[in-house]
């Protein structure tokens, strides 16, 4: 469970490891995104800051089997670098996600550049019928190598451990 304070931003974490990178190669699955961006008028936050710097980079946030709660609105994401990568899939998502759910920030003119993606989530913060115009709609096979281990595990680091991984 992530719970935010907006004012003093403090963050609570429960069964959910939260990376203060921006770069990097993330699962978070089966996780509850609680958001309270109704906290101070007039702010919208986002979920989500990734920071690909090229388009050869293999990183990316992938929320899998999520639950998206709280009050508010909020954006799933922005790009911190232009080549940001960022899925959520199968996950379900209540009314605080903003109409268009993605916002381009600083990178406005490079949004083919960026891979911002949903797929198969439910719920009424996951109608796509307003979203922006340039979302990702990815291929099988690249919603495949997003959703499966080997994008967190393409070394065998996880594999190779001693105690079972659910794949």
């Amino acid at each position: 469970m992530l719970k935010e304070d907006i004012i003093s931003n403090f963050v609570t974490l429960k069964e959910l490891l939260i990376s203060s990178l921006v770069m990097g190669q993330s699962i978070y699955e089966n996780c509850t995104i609680s958001v309270n961006a109704g906290a101070l008028d007039g702010l919208i936050g986002y979920i989500t800051a990734h920071g690909r710097e090229n388009p050869n980079d293999t990183s990316g946030f992938v929320f899998k089997n999520c639950n998206v709660i709280g009050n508010g609105q909020i954006f799933l994401g922005r790009p911190w670098r232009q080549y940001a990568r960022v899925l959520f899939y199968d996950s379900s998502m209540s009314n605080v996600i903003t109409p268009q759910g993605w916002d381009v920030g600083v990178f406005g003119g490079k949004e083919k550049q960026l891979t911002f993606a949903e797929e198969s989530c439910k719920g009424m913060g996951s109608n796509t019928s307003k979203r922006v115009l340039w979302k990702a709609i990815l291929s099988q096979h690249e919603l495949q190598q997003l959703i499966s281990l080997s994008f967190i595990d393409d070394e065998g680091w996880i594999t190779k451990q001693p105690l079972k991984v659910l794949q």
